[in-house]
């Protein structure tokens, strides 16, 4: 199993981070390697909701990560699939009040098989990558553009 996590505080309640996240069409704003992403079925906030996402792969060609929302528990937990593309992690937000605003916990899972066994390493660098970019959202909900 190949895993990935990152945590950090925000300074925002956890009703204004969840509702930020759950909105996939959000992630072009904090995630560098999200090209376009849309939503084509379902509804924003609900488990079902299905994003169609291309994103930036190696040597910079565009590929699938289309999700799907699994787990949508609003202020506390959201949980997706990968869908579409080489690798099909889940992953979930998990957010929880503290003194400062809200615990954001980002992971990633992945069960490499066959080819992707091969890859795992590189797999590996690129959850990571994921993960770390909380740092762009902590900066994007906290930013003087947002209302606190």
């Amino acid at each position: 199993m190949t895993h990935a996590e990152n945590k950090i505080t925000i300074n925002r309640s956890p009703g204004e981070v969840y509702g930020f996240l759950v909105d996939g069409q959000n992630n072009t704003a904090w995630r560098s390697g999200v090209e376009n992403i849309e939503l084509i079925s379902g509804r924003v906030g609900e488990v079902g909701a299905i994003y169609r996402q291309v994103l930036t792969g190696a040597g910079g060609r565009a590929i699938d990560g289309d999700y799907e929302i699994v787990t949508a528990i609003p202020g506390r937990e959201l949980g997706f699939r990968v869908i579409a593309g080489p690798a099909r992690p889940t992953g979930r937000y998990e957010l929880s009040t503290v003194d400062d605003g809200t615990q954001v916990r980002f992971s990633l899972d992945l069960e490499p098989k066959g080819f992707m066994r091969l890859m795992a390493p590189m797999i590996a660098r690129t959850m990571a990558s994921e993960v770390e970019q909380l740092s762009q959202l902590k900066a994007v909900l906290e930013s003087e553009h947002q209302n606190p």
